[in-house]
């Protein structure tokens, strides 16, 4: 019976109560933003994703709450879209490869240059250091350090570690977006 209300319950809060809310998700080329989005979205996990090419959307639903989601593609070709595909969204999330040591200086400058823009001013960041589920991963304090996260002024700032493959803290990652929710 408490599931069936549970079910009427939710139905009632997506028809009468519903918000939506735009999310982009940023980041160097093969850091698993769209193996994440997939996972998000209730799809498997497949190690071998092809990359994106421009940008994808898919829709996230999580009670009342609708994420819709733009992952952009990380090649130095498509990262000059990615300020206006942030400008008037309710977060950003930028995702890192945490064992792949060789690209953070990139992705550090990327982020950096990214939010230095006064059109971005005030959204919120979320920082996820993917791939926690492989070896000689940063930490979540030496991925702050390593993306010089302090540093990044004018709006909320948090950063996960996650696995996109493993489903790892992906719960904390949906509730945190949904404090931005309108």
């Amino acid at each position: 019976m408490a599931g069936l209300f549970r079910k009427v319950y939710d139905w009632l809060l997506r028809t009468f109560w519903a918000t939506e809310m735009d999310v982009t998700m940023i980041g160097l080329q093969n850091a698993g933003k769209t193996s994440l989005l997939r996972v998000l979205s209730g799809q498997e996990f497949t190690i071998d994703s092809i990359p994106t090419v421009g940008f994808n959307m898919k829709k996230v639903q999580r009670g009342h709450v609708t994420l819709k989601c733009w992952d952009l593609g990380g090649q130095p070709r498509f990262r000059p879209m990615w300020e206006r595909y942030c400008r008037g969204v309710d977060a950003i999330v930028f995702i890192v490869d945490i064992a792949d040591h060789s690209v953070l200086e990139q992705a550090k400058f990327e982020l950096h240059d990214l939010m230095n823009n006064q059109s971005l001013k005030g959204i919120p960041l979320l920082v996820l250091g993917n791939k926690s589920d492989l070896p000689d991963k940063l930490s979540v304090d030496e991925l702050i350090d390593a993306m010089e996260l302090k540093r990044i002024g004018n709006r909320e700032v948090s950063c996960y570690g996650i696995s996109a493959k493993e489903e790892t803290n992906l719960d904390a990652v949906v509730q945190w977006l949904m404090k931005f929710a309108r």
